[in-house]
Parts: structure tokens; C-alpha cells; sequence
């Protein structure tokens, strides 16, 4: 006799504007989730992202939405100013809660949520899509399995003619993206331990629209991160170099996202050496072969709502949980100030950069 298959889980999404819309249609093809509610305070806009034929509610008032026992879990993508009166309302409510990137607008309060989920004992999960990508899994268990060796850097570049925000800078705006990333992929004992930034505002806009992130590792392994609002073409590229091989991860090319080189620097050891070698530290170079894995095409949300579904049901955290947005919303904080100091290298302390 085979067991009856779990009850969906009753889901409903606050937001129906630039992300939200691509939540609801991942929700909806889901067998894990049913949705209930789509809330905004554009009913009209709700209505017309659902369609004329949805059986899914529609309001305004997020206390409706909470007040609802068939809900479950909520997923937020408002502004993030407006994240932690919404996320908190939710958990208190007895919601399993997912956030949009940034978790918060500050490391302090995205710190509150994570300290309101653990005392209720609610999933906290933060929507950093990218790290849910096929080509990003598939790094994540190459470093893992020690496939490039040790890291020796990282260089990431994200540019592209892109919309200048109001609110926020280029930095809150794309680095999220990559810090998300390198927050994923990296293996438990690496982490960044200090950060400096420095930008320029070539247009006048009041904002950083070009900067450069430099992170420092706890291994003496250096990440860059490049991101900019004003370049006239896109690129969205990133360099693993490792102690064994390099991967190169080029976004924008579908039919050869990855490529694993087989090519670096080798230098001997002076136990290795000769007494009259010593003094001199040998380095040759390797050229050896350049492999492209293949990449299962899938969609980035669907995987990242399957996780959620899954942290939900084994009461797991889940690969994106509260508390890797935190760590996203550290660097930050630090980069911001270190961009007011004029580029000074941040410390990185468990969220006393602010």
C-alpha cells in the first residue's frame, strides 16, 4: 500500500510587482504548494498578473492574508524597506516566510527575523536566485569536492546599461547577486574577513553607479567583484582560479556555460629545492585540457521554490536560510561604509560593520 502523498502546502505571495509575478507562476506550477493569496496594494495589478480565470485570492490587506489558517507560508517581494515589518508580521502570524534579496535593509534588522524564526522554530529562507541556477549548483560541488583545489581568487563582473535606482546604490543593487553566490559556493572553513569598495557617480545620479568590491579571505584568497550601471554592453562573468584548475563561468553563453581549465601556475616547495635553489622559488606552468560540463537547463526559481518546500517539511534550513542573507547584508554594510571612508578594508565581525 503506498502512502498518501503530503497535503500541499498553502502558500501565499505580498508583492504583484517586478518579482512578484514570477513567484506566483512558480507557486502555481508547483505540486508542492497551492497558492491562496496574491496581496498588493494595486488590487488591479494583483488581479491582472493572476488572470481572469484564477480561483487564487486577492487583497490588499495583509492581515486578511495572515488571519487565513489554510496559509502556510508567505513570500515576500515588496521594497526592501518595507521587509521587516512584513516578515515580521508573517512569522509572528506562524508563517514560514521567504524573502526577496536583501533579506532586509539593514544587518540589524534582517537580524530580527532570523532571531524571530528560531524562537518560533518557522523556515526563514532568503530568495538568492542565482545561487539556484544550474551552472551555480554545479560550482558549489566542484569546490566542494576539491575539483580546483584550493581557491586562489575570484573575479566576478556584472555590468550591463541598466536602470539607476532612486534608492539604492549599484552596490545594493547587483553585488547582492555575486555575494549571494560566493556566500553559496564557498566551502564551510572559507569565508570573507574584510571588505573595501570604491565607486564613482559619473552621471551626477547622487549614487555610486560603478564600483569595485574587494573581499579578503580567511585562506589569503582574494575576491573582486565589478558591477555597474553604465556600461553600453552586458557581461556576466565570473573566474574561479584554483590551486589545480580554473573555471570560468560565462552567463550569457547557453551552450558553454562552464569551462574547467586545466592550465595554472605550479610552484615547487623549498623542501623541494636544492640549497643553491632555495633562494629562488620555482614556478612553471601547466596546458592541459579545457572541459565544458554539461548543464541541465531548469529554471532557477522553480528549484529555489522546491527548496523551500523542502526546508518547510523537514524543518532543515534551507541552502538560502536567514542567515546567509545576513551574512550578504554584513558585506554590505561594510562595503558602504568602507565607500564613505574613501575605500578603506572593512573588518568583517559578525554584523559590526554598521
Amino acid at each position: 500500500m503506498t502512502s498518501p502523498l503530503p497535503a500541499p502546502i498553502g502558500v501565499a505571495v505580498v508583492g504583484a510587482g517586478y518579482w512578484g509575478p514570477n513567484l506566483v507562476r512558480n507557486f502555481q506550477s508547483s505540486p508542492n504548494f497551492r497558492l491562496r493569496w496574491l496581496c498588493d496594494l494595486d488590487v488591479e495589478r494583483a488581479q491582472r498578473v493572476l488572470g481572469g480565470y484564477s480561483t487564487v485570492q486577492v487583497t490588499a490587506d495583509l492581515e486578511e492574508v495572515l488571519a487565513d489558517p489554510s496559509v502556510d507560508a508567505v513570500a515576500i517581494a515588496t521594497p526592501a524597506g518595507t521587509h521587516l515589518p512584513v516578515a515580521m508580521a508573517a512569522l509572528r502570524a506562524g508563517k514560514h516566510v521567504l524573502v526577496e534579496k536583501p533579506l532586509a535593509a539593514t544587518h540589524e534588522e534582517g537580524l530580527q527575523l532570523v532571531e524571530e524564526a528560531d524562537k518560533r522554530g518557522l523556515t526563514l529562507m532568503c530568495d538568492h536566485t542565482y545561487c539556484y541556477t544550474p551552472a551555480v549548483l554545479r560550482i558549489r560541488d566542484l569546490l566542494a569536492a576539491g575539483e580546483l583545489g584550493e581557491l586562489h581568487f575570484l573575479d566576478s563582473v556584472r555590468i550591463n546599461l541598466g536602470l539607476v535606482q532612486r534608492d539604492i546604490d549599484v552596490i545594493w543593487d547587483l553585488a547582492p547577486h555575486d555575494l549571494s553566490i560566493l556566500d553559496f559556493v564557498l566551502p564551510p572553513s572559507v569565508r570573507p574577513v574584510a571588505v573595501a569598495a570604491h565607486g564613482a557617480d559619473g552621471i551626477g545620479a547622487g549614487r555610486a553607479c560603478v564600483a569595485y568590491l574587494t573581499l579578503q579571505l580567511n585562506t589569503g584568497a582574494i575576491a573582486h567583484i565589478h558591477v555597474n550601471w553604465l556600461s553600453p554592453v552586458k557581461v556576466r562573468t565570473a573566474i574561479f582560479g584554483g590551486s589545480k584548475r580554473t573555471l570560468v563561468w560565462d552567463d550569457l553563453n547557453p551552450s558553454q556555460r562552464l569551462s574547467i581549465y586545466d592550465r595554472g601556475v605550479d610552484v615547487a616547495s623549498p623542501e623541494e629545492l636544492g640549497d643553491e635553489q632555495r633562494r629562488d622559488i620555482l614556478v612553471s606552468y601547466r596546458s592541459g585540457d579545457v572541459v565544458s560540463p554539461a548543464l541541465t537547463e531548469r529554471e532557477a526559481l522553480r528549484t529555489m521554490v522546491d527548496e523551500y518546500a523542502r526546508a518547510i517539511t523537514t524543518g532543515t534550513p534551507a541552502l538560502t536560510d536567514g542567515r546567509s542573507g545576513l551574512r550578504v547584508l554584513e558585506i554590505l554594510q561594510a562595503a558602504s561604509r568602507s565607500l564613505a571612508e574613501g575605500g578603506t578594508m572593512i573588518k568583517l565581525n559578525e554584523g559590526h560593520t554598521a
